[in-house]
């Protein structure tokens, strides 16, 4: 009589490799010498796809996290009434929170600037399926002025009070433009970059009218920021101060008005 090992035969739910030598584990390693074998001209390409995704997701999960910071350390500037050795009153603390408000409206202004900076970046790089040298360095600078915001918000606003119309203080005000300034310009760089079909970093190629309408949009908010400088040094500081609320009206229209030379343009060179 013939004797039997004891893992000679496991029930075919047992699947420990080495151990048990039953008929399914058998098949199964017969079925899979049937299977056609994966193209070695296939893997290499797949896994340099993939790698390059992994990288390009690296990039944007970064910029996420670098506007993430800079949006919120913008409020800690603005500080909690402190009343020191007066008593507290409504009326002290009503006090004490108006001479915050140009911190306030700094913040607002900060946040509203640089979620716009955000969304327009998360839609720039919806477009884009490569990177390069250049991009990255255009990316990291870009966030760079991003991540000065919270120092010169605080900056301008810690000055924007009586002061700065008494004593026309023009030196925080001009650190405050520029650093929106290099912002604006490096976006523009950015889309410049990206919509040149020759970099090939966006497949397919961005739309023509699309590219004109953003690198024109990027452009617009620098140069309204860079026009309060002229003025606050040979006019008033007070004016160049509520320059930026042109911004929301001035944008559309200039938007609509170059949109339709733009698209007249871009008719005219389809047609020929």
């Amino acid at each position: 009589m013939e004797k039997v090992g004891l893992f000679e035969s496991c029930p075919s739910f047992i699947t420990l490799p080495g151990i048990c030598r039953n008929s399914a584990t058998v098949d199964n390693s017969k079925k899979s010498d049937n299977l056609p074998p994966i193209p070695s001209h296939m893997g290499k390409p797949l896994h340099n796809e993939l790698k390059k995704e992994f990288q390009l997701e690296r990039l944007i999960l970064f910029s996420d996290a670098v506007f993430a910071i800079a949006i919120t350390l913008l409020v800690i500037e603005i500080r909690i009434p402190d009343l020191h050795d007066k008593e507290v009153t409504d009326k002290a603390l009503l006090s004490e929170l108006g001479h915050l408000i140009p911190k306030f409206l700094g913040f607002l202004i900060s946040f509203m600037f640089i979620g716009l900076y955000w969304t327009i970046h998360h839609r720039m790089f919806g477009f884009v399926t490569g990177y390069d040298r250049k991009l990255l360095i255009l990316n990291l600078v870009f966030l760079l002025f991003i991540a000065l915001m919270p120092f010169s918000t605080g900056f301008y606003s810690e000055y924007t009070g009586a002061d700065l119309i008494r004593k026309q203080l023009k030196v925080p005000m001009t650190f405050y433009v520029l650093n929106f300034c290099c912002l604006g310009f490096f976006n523009y760089f950015m889309w410049r970059h990206i919509s040149n079909p020759k970099n090939k970093l966006a497949e397919p190629a961005i739309d023509l009218l699309v590219a004109k309408t953003a690198k024109l949009r990027s452009l617009i908010v620098p140069v309204i920021f860079l026009c309060m400088l002229p003025v606050a040094y040979f006019t008033n500081v007070l004016y160049a101060v509520f320059m930026p609320m042109l911004i929301p009206v001035l944008i559309p229209v200039i938007i609509r008005i170059m949109k339709k030379r733009i698209s007249k343009k871009y008719k005219v060179v389809h047609s020929t």
